[in-house]
C-alpha cells in the first residue's frame, strides 16, 4: 500500500500564502486508503492515552514539561478523533445498505451519503498518518543556501550563479526575507561578472528550513555554452547544501550552552584567524586585517568570510556558518545511523550534497525531479524563482513527507516484534 500524506502541519506559514492552496497535497499513484496501518494507530492510541493522563494531571497544577508534550500530542488526539467518527460513520451507512430490512427511501440516503463519507475517511486516514510523522528539528528555523560549482569547469561557475538568482527571486516573490552572507568568484573576489566559486545566502524567515530543505543536492544542467563554437551540448553541475540558519536570538540559551545540542560549539576547539581581505580594495584591503577564518578542530571544518570590512562583522557571520554547518553534520550522522534499518525497507531518502536531485535543459526547456519524478516544461519561469519552480518544490516536499512515513513504518516493525 502506498501512503498518500496531507501536509499542514506548523503550516509552513510563511510559505503558505504564495502557494495554490495553504495545505500541502499530493494523490496516490497507487490507489487511495481509508485505513491506517495498524502499528501506527497503535502508536497513535497510545499517544491519545498519555494525552489524557497528562490532562487530568495538569489540573492539580500547572508543569511546563507536561504542557509542552500536551501541546505535541493535541495535532495527533484530534486526528485520531476525527479518523475515528469518519470510521464509524462508513461503517454505519455500509450497515444500513447491506441491511435487508432498511427502509427504501433511507437506503437511497445512505447510498448517496456514503461516497463523501468514504472520502472524508481517506483525508482522515491521511492527515492523522501524516500527523504522526515527527516534525524536522530544524523545519521552523531560517536557513542558510551554500551554493558552490561542480563538475563542469566555467560554465558549472556559470550556472551556479544562475541557481543563486533562481533562488533570490524565489524570496523576492514569496516575501522571504534573503541576504547575501557570503559571495566569492573564481578568482577569490565579489567583482561582479565573473563565474561564481562560492556563494552563502541567508533566508531569515521562520519555517525557511522546511521550506528550502528539498533544494539539497547536486543541480545539474544541460545547455551549449556561450563559449561553445559548434553548438555541442554540454553537462555541468552545481551542488546545494542547504543549512539550519543558527543566530543566537533564534535559539535558546540552553541549546547553545547545552553539551548535548546540535548547536553547541566549545570556543576552547575552535582556531580563529585573521588576514588581509584579497582581491580588489584599494588602501582598506592593503592595511587592515578584516578577513576571518575559523577552524574547528576536532572536525576539521573551516570557515573564511571576507566580505565586510568590519573584522567584528566578518567573525561574527564566520560564527554564525560554523554553527549551522556542525548542526547540519551531526544531524546527517544520525541519519546515517538510521540508514542500515531503513535500507531494506523504503530505500535511502537522505538528501546531501552528492545526490544528483534535479536536471535542467535548456534545448528541451525542460526541469525534472529525479525524486518526486515531476517535469516541468516552464524552464524561464523556473530560473526566475516563479511559480513552476513552486511546483517543483512542492511534489518533493510531498515525496519526502512519503518517505518520512515509510520510514516511520520501519521504525515500529522492530517495536511491534518485540511486543509478540
Amino acid at each position: 500500500m502506498k501512503v498518500t500524506p496531507w501536509v499542514c502541519r506548523s503550516c509552513l506559514s510563511r510559505f503558505a500564502r504564495p502557494l495554490p492552496s495553504h495545505h500541502i497535497r499530493f494523490q496516490s499513484t497507487a490507489s487511495t486508503s481509508e485505513s491506517v496501518p495498524p502499528a501506527l494507530l497503535a502508536r497513535a492510541r497510545t499517544i491519545a492515552f498519555e494525552h489524557k493522563q497528562l490532562t487530568e494531571k495538569l489540573t492539580d497544577g500547572f508543569d511546563t514539561r507536561a504542557a509542552k508534550k500536551l501541546g505535541e500530542y493535541s495535532a495527533i488526539v484530534n486526528a485520531l478523533k476525527e479518523w475515528d467518527k469518519a470510521k464509524e460513520s462508513v461503517a454505519e451507512l455500509t450497515s444500513l445498505i447491506n441491511d435487508p430490512t432498511t427502509d427504501p427511501e433511507l437506503l437511497a440516503l445512505a447510498s448517496d451519503d456514503l461516497g463523501a463519507t468514504r472520502t472524508h475517511l481517506v483525508n482522515a486516514s491521511q492527515s492523522l498518518t501524516t500527523s504522526l510523522v515527527p516534525i524536522h528539528p530544524f523545519a521552523h528555523l531560517p536557513c542558510l543556501l551554500e551554493i558552490r560549482p561542480g563538475a563542469g569547469g566555467s560554465e558549472a561557475a556559470i550556472f551556479a550563479g544562475d541557481l543563486l538568482r533562481m533562488y533570490q527571486g524565489f524570496c523576492n516573490r514569496n516575501d522571504f526575507r534573503s541576504t547575501l552572507l557570503k559571495y566569492e568568484n573564481i578568482n577569490g573576489t565579489q567583482e561582479a561578472g565573473v563565474p561564481l566559486s562560492e556563494a552563502v545566502l541567508e533566508i531569515d524567515s521562520e519555517n525557511a528550513y522546511g521550506v528550502f530543505r528539498s533544494e539539497a543536492g547536486v543541480h545539474r544542467v544541460q545547455r551549449v555554452p556561450a563559449t561553445e563554437t559548434k553548438g555541442r551540448t554540454h553537462t555541468s553541475a552545481a551542488s546545494v547544501h542547504v543549512l539550519p540558519s543558527l543566530q543566537e536570538n533564534s535559539l535558546g540559551e540552553n541549546d547553545i550552552e547545552d553539551p548535548e545540542s546540535d548547536y553547541y560549539i566549545d570556543p576552547k576547539e575552535v582556531k580563529l584567524e585573521v588576514m588581509r581581505a584579497r582581491g580588489a580594495g584599494g588602501q582598506h584591503v592593503n592595511t587592515t586585517e578584516s578577513a576571518v577564518r575559523l577552524t574547528h578542530i576536532p572536525t576539521n571544518t573551516t570557515v573564511s568570510m571576507q566580505d565586510s570590512r568590519s573584522q567584528p562583522k566578518n567573525k561574527e557571520k564566520a560564527w554564525v556558518l560554523l554553527r549551522s554547518r556542525l548542526a547540519q553534520t551531526r544531524r546527517e550522522k544520525r541519519e546515517e545511523e538510521m540508514v542500515a534499518m531503513r535500507r531494506s525497507v523504503v530505500g535511502v531518502a537522505r538528501m546531501g550534497r552528492g545526490d544528483k536531485v534535479r536536471t535542467y535543459n535548456w534545448n528541451q526547456q525542460r526541469v525534472t525531479d529525479h525524486r518526486s519524478g515531476t517535469t516541468v516544461h516552464d524552464l524561464d519561469d523556473v530560473m526566475q524563482g516563479g511559480h513552476t519552480l513552486d511546483k517543483v518544490m512542492e511534489s518533493v516536499r510531498s515525496w519526502l513527507m512519503e518517505k518520512d512515513v515509510e520510514a516511520l513504518l520501519a521504525e515500529e516493525a522492530p517495536t511491534r516484534d518485540v511486543k509478540k
